[in-house]
């Protein structure tokens, strides 16, 4: 079937009007018109090749959410009408450990929302930057926010996630000081996450202009990382610290910072590496440096119940398609409080 979209036929080109085909709802497929998609820092990366293996044209779009308009004769978890979700998974192997263990999102045929490899034409999956969507249902994610913080809860479904899994993993809670470097798309959900988790909060920027922000998402102290004396009085104290700063940065600094056998998680994908930390800020203390995936269709349902149950929704600028170009460069600027979304009807005007 064919739906309004946008995308870009070139890494040099701006994403545009497309009109793309949907496969037919098959008996255990879910078919999802989207209301809303959040727009990720990884769609430019992706769009503009600044990762390898970007088909095109490509639709991006990971962080979507909607209504269910029709349901295959074998789906039983939802029914048309639904508020659902789809973030960045839409299949996978299924049968090996990590998908029998709900953690898809470490399947080595993991198949991204978009991007990823798959039978349906024109060979890769078409992502949520369009009307419509079809998705097996075991990747389909019930939504029980109000409806009308529905525009606010696409982020969750990537940023919400990303942010969501390391910190559950790691344990963050009460009794626990936790870290997080950077309050953008990603680090205000961490900082709103892990207050509503119980853990001692303390924000890192590099914007002293950023202290009140950081606060009123529940940041219990702020930190200018630039501000040496401000990082030094925290040395040696924390038990996690999640950095999701998608740009190469020094890691020692923050290295420091953490406890014996505390542990700094990477979930900021930067487009060239960070320099390589120094092995005695890790051995001297028994640090762990890590890194982290979204999570899988368990725990990223886990996490929207979660978000739901303590009202948590990200912070976000609602556009319309054609403003899509001019949020990229915005993104990039980092002039965004603090994730962008797409109003989907504005792609059929």
């Amino acid at each position: 079937m064919p739906v309004h979209a946008y995308g870009a036929h070139a890494a040099d080109k701006p994403l545009e009007h497309l009109e793309i085909t949907r496969r037919a709802t098959g008996p255990h497929d879910v078919q999802i018109d989207i209301a809303y998609c959040g727009i990720c820092h990884s769609d430019l990366h992706q769009v503009r090749s600044e990762w390898a293996g970007t088909q095109y044209p490509c639709v991006p779009g990971h962080e979507i959410v909607g209504r269910v308009a029709a349901v295959g004769n074998h789906v039983s978890k939802f029914k048309v009408g639904d508020l659902v979700g789809v973030g960045c998974i839409v299949d996978s192997c299924q049968t090996c450990p990590d998908c029998e263990e709900g953690l898809e999102n470490y399947c080595d045929n993991m198949v991204g929302t978009y991007n990823g490899k798959t039978d349906d034409a024109p060979g890769w999956t078409m992502g949520g930057y369009s009307q419509q969507i079809v998705v097996h249902e075991r990747y389909v994610l019930t939504i029980r926010h109000p409806e009308a913080d529905l525009a606010a809860v696409a982020p969750l479904l990537c940023a919400g996630i990303t942010t969501y899994s390391p910190l559950r993993h790691w344990g963050a809670g009460p009794g626990k000081k936790v870290g997080v470097v950077g309050i953008g798309g990603l680090g205000h959900m961490g900082i709103k996450i892990a207050h509503a988790m119980g853990a001692h909060v303390v924000a890192f920027t590099t914007s002293d202009s950023k202290r009140a922000d950081a606060k009123a998402l529940g940041a219990d102290e702020v930190v200018v990382s630039r501000n040496a004396e401000e990082m030094a009085a925290h040395a040696k104290s924390f038990d996690f610290i999640l950095n999701t700063v998608a740009a190469p940065h020094d890691l020692d600094a923050f290295l420091a910072l953490l406890k014996r056998e505390g542990t700094m998680t990477l979930v900021g994908a930067p487009a060239t590496p960070h320099p390589s930390p120094n092995v005695f800020n890790l051995i001297l203390k028994r640090r762990s440096l890590a890194g982290s995936l979204i999570g899988g269709i368990p725990e990223t349902q886990e996490m929207l119940d979660f978000c739901a149950k303590h009202n948590i929704v990200a912070d976000i600028e609602l556009i319309r398609a054609e403003e899509i170009n001019t949020a990229y460069e915005r993104m990039l600027k980092g002039d965004i409080k603090y994730r962008f979304v797409i109003d989907n009807a504005s792609m059929a005007a």
